[in-house]
């Protein structure tokens, strides 16, 4: 029996991270891309010669051919300039729109049938240039954010009331960026309310660090940006889909009235499968946090406006 396909566009931090966990994991043999000459190819080599350390089943290739993403069920697209010190994800917009459009045509060209995830900053306005320039139906392409910015909340207040973070439950929706929303009514620890363990002074600050969360390990790091947790978040999203698991995680989609939005991808909490997404899941919100979402959607919306007026999409 063959196994899943998946290739990663970037084999940087991000992308050989997610490859070396896909691997690890025994998910899917692995193409790895990068027009960078040698580099996909001999990290693919050193990956598959852990594979072997490791006693592992799974195959790595490196390529600088978009034809070897033939055949894959999921495409991440992790290709684009990472943040600097003192830069926001919306400085890289024009300059990563030159990048994942290009990306984003290749695959609909070499794996059209295949299931598309986005990493590239900014995240939404990426997201939806992908899903314009593969004319793929919105249900096949996905931003990876909400799984990162929950799980750096999960991870904050864990330190902070020293439990477990798989006894937390937390979900941030709307942009990736400094418009992301914690719908702070769902946050609970051990089943209880957050609310009933920390005050909202507290809370608040815990979901201004979750906020910050990128821009703080770029300032540790100085020279690069998160890559650990990020692959974590993408091969938590492509495990969901190559195994039809039906689970409800958060991710940038393209909206149609959802949540009283359209024309714009945002996060939202979505139940992934083996097509994709397959719906959103309409939760409810405190009204606050529908105004949070929406100006989110305005700026993002925005973005894409600036983006398809300079690199139009395929028609």
């Amino acid at each position: 029996m063959s196994r899943p396909l998946v290739s990663v566009v970037g084999a940087g931090q991000v992308g050989a991270t997610t490859a070396h966990l896909l691997m690890l994991k025994g998910l899917a043999d692995v193409v790895l891309i990068d027009v960078v000459e040698g580099l996909a190819r001999g990290k693919a080599l050193d990956l598959l010669q852990a594979a072997a350390t490791e006693g592992l089943p799974s195959q790595v290739t490196g390529t600088s051919d978009y034809a070897a993403l033939e055949g894959s069920q999921v495409v991440v697209i992790t290709a684009g300039l990472a943040r600097k010190p003192g830069m926001s994800r919306d400085d890289l917009l024009m300059a990563n729109a030159g990048i994942v459009g290009p990306v984003a045509e290749q695959v609909a060209r070499h794996a059209p049938n295949a299931v598309l995830i986005v990493v590239t900053n900014p995240l939404d306005v990426m997201t939806a240039l992908a899903w314009k320039r593969t004319g793929f139906p919105r249900q096949r392409v996905l931003g990876m954010a909400g799984v990162l910015d929950s799980g750096r909340l999960r991870t904050f207040i864990a330190e902070r009331l020293r439990v477990p973070p798989v006894d937390i439950e937390a979900m941030v929706l709307g942009s990736h960026g400094d418009l992301m929303v914690s719908v702070k009514s769902s946050i609970a620890v051990e089943g209880r309310p957050l609310s009933a363990r920390l005050s909202a002074d507290e809370i608040d600050r815990l979901i201004a660090r979750t906020r910050d969360g990128g821009a703080e390990i770029v300032a540790l790091l100085k020279t690069s940006s998160a890559y650990y947790a990020p692959a974590s978040g993408i091969v938590r999203m492509v495990q969901a889909i190559l195994k039809d698991e039906r689970r409800v995680l958060p991710a940038s989609v393209w909206l149609e009235g959802e949540y009283g939005l359209k024309d714009v991808c945002i996060g939202v909490p979505v139940e992934l499968a083996a097509s994709g997404w397959t719906r959103v899941i309409v939760q409810p919100l405190a009204p606050d946090e529908q105004q949070a979402l929406s100006r989110a959607a305005g700026q993002v919306r925005e973005g894409i406006a600036t983006v398809l007026s300079t690199a139009p999409a395929k028609p």
